[in-house]
């Protein structure tokens, strides 16, 4: 594993639900914006295998799926009926999963497994788009339930080693997500001033970003932008794992008229 290329952390956009491959009336700029952003991560050097920290999972610790060919887990509703025969039969990854106990029992960490998990929207839509051949094994590994943004960081800290052993850690969710919001008039205007705070926490000095990151709660427009925080929270296991590696904006653009931004460390 000393031969392989030291694999950056990345905190993404996943959208809403399947939304590159069925028409959901969407601005087509936008759409085309997010769609290039994803599919130029195909361009890094290629990860042995991905480990997804999607926000459409919970549990009571931070669980691996452990199936060696995980199914797809359509776990949105009210959409075109060709969104829910959508493939992507990218290989599990097992010992990729047991690694990931293994790093977090090191940290002091008790993990969980679950052979029946498939992959989520936010595995399967955007990495559909980053290698549609689904050829890179990958696993996901869940949030722990109470979100505890502190708790999320000393999660990623744990893994941060699978970086130097050739794994990709891709934390999926959005830096604006109240569904109640998404079409009201006021709301581009809250993303905006969340999503600028943010910009500045998660390029920041690491100290100071894993700081302001746990007190994210207190930012400008915080609460408008995340009632419920499960969509942020990925990127709190990003910024751990990221280490002394500072931050940089690897997209930011709009989705249904509201500021999103991607990060990158490494």
């Amino acid at each position: 594993m000393s031969a392989l290329p030291r694999q950056p952390a990345i905190f993404l956009p996943h959208g809403g639900g399947p939304w590159p491959f069925v028409e959901m009336g969407l601005d087509r700029t936008e759409v085309a914006d997010l769609t290039g952003y994803l599919q130029s991560i195909a361009r890094l050097p290629p990860p042995r295998a991905v480990v997804v920290i999607s926000a459409h999972w919970e549990a009571p610790a931070p669980t691996v799926m452990t199936a060696a060919k995980p199914p797809l887990y359509f776990d949105y509703y009210g959409f075109p009926e060709a969104s829910y025969r959508l493939t992507w039969p990218a290989p599990g990854a097992p010992d990729v999963a047991a690694r990931v106990l293994d790093a977090l029992a090191a940290a002091g960490i008790p993990g969980g497994t679950d052979a029946a998990r498939g992959f989520d929207h936010g595995t399967f839509v955007p990495l559909k788009l980053i290698w549609p051949g689904a050829e890179i094994p990958t696993i996901q590994l869940s949030l722990v339930e109470g979100l505890d943004p502190a708790r999320h960081l000393a999660i990623g800290r744990a893994l941060a080693p699978l970086r130097d052993e050739g794994v990709l850690l891709l934390g999926s969710g959005m830096t604006f997500h109240n569904l109640r919001a998404f079409r009201d008039p006021r709301s581009p205007a809250v993303s905006e001033t969340f999503d600028a705070w943010l910009r500045d926490a998660a390029t920041d000095a690491p100290a100071a970003r894993d700081q302001r990151l746990t007190g994210w709660a207190a930012a400008p427009a915080a609460r408008l932008s995340h009632p419920r925080e499960e969509h942020l929270i990925p990127l709190m296991v990003i910024a751990g794992a990221a280490g002394a590696d500072r931050g940089r904006v690897a997209w930011n653009g709009t989705f249904m008229g509201l500021r999103l931004s991607a990060y990158q460390y490494g």
